[in-house]
């Protein structure tokens, strides 16, 4: 097949990414699979050695990659434009959907059948991240050395309690440290193929073989956005900090921006660290209700990441003290989604003209690889962390000395949530049923078992 024989316009360009962003369910994986198979396969915008180039370039960034992925082929097809075009509608449904489904939480998350939906859900979310364990270890985990890095990364966090961010500074550390050693168990990786196959050549795509060296003009420009993006990120940060400090906004906007930085390894390794922090430390939420935000945005379309609007949206709605929390909500919700997003169009724009001097550092992809198979331990103790608050009803925190960790009483063992918890499960690892199907036949277990007069 021969590429396409012109450009889209801009407008034709944003009918496509509307399509994707209504299709993104799935975590990132499913999310860069329609990608793949709308832009690569059936339209040939870009080929199989250009997508896989353009998405290791964005793993090696803070973020969510799918997201950053599609702002970055945005921006390949049609400059700074197609990239806010892009990236603005992949975010779009999920802010839309999560800040409706947040308003409903908030006013009538008590109501049985609402809190029975949710009940079915988590099941289906803890079997979901188990599931992101095996996937994410069966790329990341090649050798001994990657999977003592995953295993101590799990004993850090879990019995340690130690920051995610220092946990990923150390990885990559090691992994640098490993590859200027020339010790071969950190020889960096090379991303991976979303089809599953050979897949389409450059040369036969609209954008072909070329490595994106564009003009001093083109990078000028994406170099002026990327300047824009971060002060439109930081300008609100540094008012809060200066006009309200202590106030429940600035607290979001500077954890959230501290996120925007240090999110390496997906959505489901900072979800580890928000646990730590949105429920332990700052208490603007329930660890269950952590759970049904993460299950809102499992059933949206969007960045698995948007469950930080949640996030937002309940800490000021409940801390706030405003006559309207809901507004206060609102507000909380969308500065936590714009701090987590603005720094994902600055680095797009300011690192991907050098994106090839990025991917051919094997000190770099070296440092990269020890973060994902340290992501891996980080992952699991999420996926633990789940396990214990949904299956238990009580749990008992151990502190002696520098251990400090959350353990099940077991004699609180909730039996139904247990039994459905081994159903989703079933369905996900033995039955291998698609997450749409897991998650609604988990919802509708949840409801039967509310009619039945059993949860």
């Amino acid at each position: 097949m021969t590429a396409p024989s012109a450009v889209p316009t801009l407008a034709e360009a944003a009918k496509v990414w509307a399509r994707i962003a209504a299709l993104s369910f799935g975590g990132p994986a499913g999310q860069i699979a329609v990608m793949h198979r709308e832009l690569v396969e059936e339209r040939r915008w870009l080929g199989e050695g250009r997508f896989l180039h353009a998405l290791n370039f964005c793993m090696l960034l803070p973020g969510p990659e799918a997201q950053q992925l599609a702002t970055y082929i945005g921006w390949l097809m049609h400059g700074v434009r197609g990239a806010l075009v892009a990236g603005l509608l992949f975010i779009l449904p999920g802010l839309v959907a999560i800040m409706a489904l947040s308003w409903i939480y908030a006013v009538w998350g008590e109501v049985g059948f609402v809190s029975a939906l949710f009940f079915g859900l988590k099941a289906a979310v803890l079997a979901i991240v188990l599931q992101a364990v095996v996937r994410v270890g069966r790329r990341a985990l090649k050798n001994g050395a990657m999977l003592a890095l995953a295993a101590a990364s799990f004993v850090a966090i879990f019995a340690f309690g130690l920051p995610f961010p220092l946990i990923v500074a150390l990885a990559a550390i090691i992994g640098w440290a490993g590859a200027k050693a020339g010790l071969t168990a950190f020889h960096g990786g090379g991303g991976h193929d979303p089809s599953g196959k050979g897949g389409v050549a450059d040369a036969e795509t609209l954008l072909g073989e070329g490595h994106g060296d564009l003009s001093g003009a083109a990078r000028a420009g994406a170099f002026r956005a990327g300047v824009v993006a971060l002060i439109l990120w930081l300008l609100p940060v540094g008012l809060l900090l200066a006009l309200a400090p202590g106030s429940v906004f600035t607290d979001i906007a500077a954890y959230f921006s501290k996120l925007a930085v240090l999110t390496f390894g997906g959505a489901y390794a900072v979800l580890a660290w928000v646990a730590q922090e949105a429920v332990g430390t700052y208490g603007w939420l329930a660890p269950g209700e952590m759970l049904d935000g993460l299950s809102m945005a499992e059933t949206t379309p969007g960045p698995l990441i948007m469950v930080l609007q949640f996030v937002g949206f309940m800490g000021a709605f409940r801390e706030a003290g405003w006559a309207a929390p809901l507004l206060a909500g609102s507000l909380g919700g969308l500065l936590a989604t714009w701090v987590t997003f603005a720094p994902c169009f600055a680095w797009i724009f300011l690192g991907a003209p050098f994106m090839e001097r990025l991917r051919t550092n094997r000190a770099l992809s070296a440092a990269l690889s020890a973060v994902t198979a340290a992501v891996v331990g980080v992952i699991l103790n999420l996926s633990l962390w789940f396990a214990i608050h949904v299956v238990w009803r009580a749990v008992t925190r151990i502190e002696a000395g520098p251990l400090s960790l959350e353990l099940p009483v077991l004699s609180s063992i909730d039996w139904t949530a247990a039994a459905l918890s081994a159903l989703a499960l079933l369905a996900v690892f033995r039955l291998k049923l698609g997450m749409a199907t897991v998650l609604a036949g988990s919802a509708a277990l949840g409801l039967a078992l509310h009619l039945a007069g059993l949860v």
